[in-house]
């Protein structure tokens, strides 16, 4: 049985998979799924039983995941007759060997929203007498409680700020065109249904404000920073040309983001796994519209040739992945 949700013990709080994904690769805070407890995220059912009754994941810890992580059952999890959880559809895929529930199905809980302020998380404290231990975010403040979804959250996540958890909604449902129109998606002030919201880089003209994505051509590695080049082209006419001309297109990620960023170890292992990798890859981003630049030329630095091209501001909201549905 694969669940959405699940109750942290120490955190207090109803996490998705990607809430706690994000918390154990990132660097700032003490968090390990393996030595955390996780139980129904129904309160009644939950209230029934004592802190051993838990659940477990399912590739929370894997840096390069192709399967949709989630949480399942433990085969000693108990549920009372009434919970909703007891009636959700059979995994697909049987057991494992201990027994285990799995279920290697598409991500089913499409979030509606992508906040762009992470969540803010409060540890609960081991004792009265011991202080808040406080899981907070180095970069922004998360704004007021609008931005954490405690009372809604017993159902399907209606918000998430892990950008993870809308791709995996894309990437595992790219086969389903219509169940892609039919879901909505908001960031900021834009709202589109999914199959919209998620541009193919090479139709990033159509529209600024986008998910961009595309299959990679290229990872190249300058030692401290690196550049994602794509195998799709954009078509321009510029102002002088007599008709539109194919261009390249490519995102740079910078030292400096790349030293700052609070998930740094594991984006590294990421990328370099990519660049090992002989598997066709993809990548995600948003915050940022690559635009058409003049870049010198190696052979002859007094000539410059078209290419269309950004600077990467946030790698919480880049990715760089397998995706083997995406694959024409």
């Amino acid at each position: 049985m694969k669940f959405d949700l699940a109750y942290c013990l120490s955190l207090d709080d109803k996490l998705s998979i990607y809430d706690v994904r994000d918390l154990n690769f990132d660097e700032s805070v003490a968090f390990d799924s393996a030595k955390e407890h996780f139980q129904c995220p129904n309160d009644a059912c939950r209230l029934a039983f004592d802190a051993a009754n838990v659940l477990t994941t399912f590739n929370a810890k894997n840096v390069n995941y192709v399967r949709t992580p989630h949480f399942k059952n433990t085969p000693g999890t108990r549920h009372v007759a009434e919970c909703p959880y007891v009636s959700l559809k059979a995994p697909t895929s049987g057991v494992e060997a201990d027994g285990a529930e799995v279920d290697d199905g598409r991500e089913e809980h499409f979030p509606s929203e992508l906040l762009l302020t992470r969540r803010e998380y409060v540890r609960k404290p081991a004792s009265p007498a011991v202080a808040a231990d406080m899981i907070r975010d180095d970069v922004k403040p998360a704004s007021a409680a609008s931005d954490v979804e405690h009372p809604s959250r017993e159902s399907a996540p209606d918000k998430t700020s892990v950008f993870a958890h809308p791709v995996e909604c894309f990437v595992s449902n790219f086969a389903d065109k219509e169940l892609l129109k039919r879901m909505p998606l908001k960031i900021g002030e834009h709202t589109a249904p999914y199959s919209s919201f998620f541009k193919k880089i090479e139709y990033l003209q159509d529209n600024k404000g986008l998910i961009y994505w595309g299959k990679i051509k290229e990872i190249r590695d300058y030692t401290q920073s690196f550049r994602i080049d794509f195998e799709q082209k954009v078509w321009f006419k510029q102002a002088d040309d007599a008709k539109k001309k194919p261009y390249s297109v490519n995102v740079y990620l910078s030292k400096k983001l790349i030293d700052n960023y609070r998930k740094r170890k594991a984006f590294l292992e990421e990328i370099k796994h990519a660049i090992d990798s002989d598997k066709e890859l993809f990548c995600f981003f948003y915050g940022v519209t690559p635009e058409l630049k003049q870049v010198p030329s190696k052979k002859n630095p007094e000539q410059t040739f078209g290419v269309f091209s950004a600077n990467i501001e946030n790698l919480d909201h880049f990715i760089v992945r397998e995706a083997p549905g995406l694959l024409d």
